[in-house]
């Protein structure tokens, strides 16, 4: 019946946006699985699993992986954050941007070396944060730092593919 709706609407030149509105939820971290997951708990004891949008950091099992996830603690572990969404990931986790303090946690991670701008879901952040992220990984790559210190870092994604 669906797809006879959308069949319809189409013929009639009308479009329905599958885009999501953009929604911010308030909480505080009760957890860091790594680099680029963590676990929040709204106002309503609610906990929501949340993937950092725009990175990919290194899987526990990856040269990097612990040292990731550390970063990513002591930057929100136990704060109080925004983040900011508009989907969920195959997974049911809310992918997100994490801000912690007025600072971008996921553009940190990358800064620090942490995690890569995941360029496969880039079309999913704002220009600008395109922009951001893309320097902030050049710029962490020149300066050797965190996962760049290792001249053949793989990428997650590419690890991920080989288990």
């Amino acid at each position: 019946m669906k797809r006879f709706c959308s069949l319809i609407l189409l013929l009639l030149g009308l479009h329905v946006s599958s885009a999501h509105a953009t929604q911010v939820l308030q909480a505080l971290v009760v957890g860091v699985s790594d680099g680029d997951t963590i676990t929040v708990l709204d106002a309503g004891k609610h906990q929501h699993k949340i993937r950092l949008q725009g990175i990919d950091a290194p899987e526990k099992a990856q040269a990097y992986g612990q040292k990731s996830k550390e970063s990513l603690s002591a930057l929100v572990y136990k704060k109080n954050v925004q983040v900011i969404w508009a989907k969920k990931d195959r997974y049911g986790r809310t992918v997100g941007q994490v801000i912690v303090g007025g600072l971008d946690a996921c553009l940190e991670q990358v800064k620090r070396g942490m995690a890569w701008h995941y360029k496969d879901y880039q079309a999913e952040q704002s220009a600008e944060d395109r922009v951001l992220y893309d320097r902030a990984e050049i710029q962490a790559r020149s300066q050797r730092l965190g996962l760049w210190q290792d001249a053949a870092a793989q990428e997650p994604s590419a690890f991920r593919r080989q288990k």
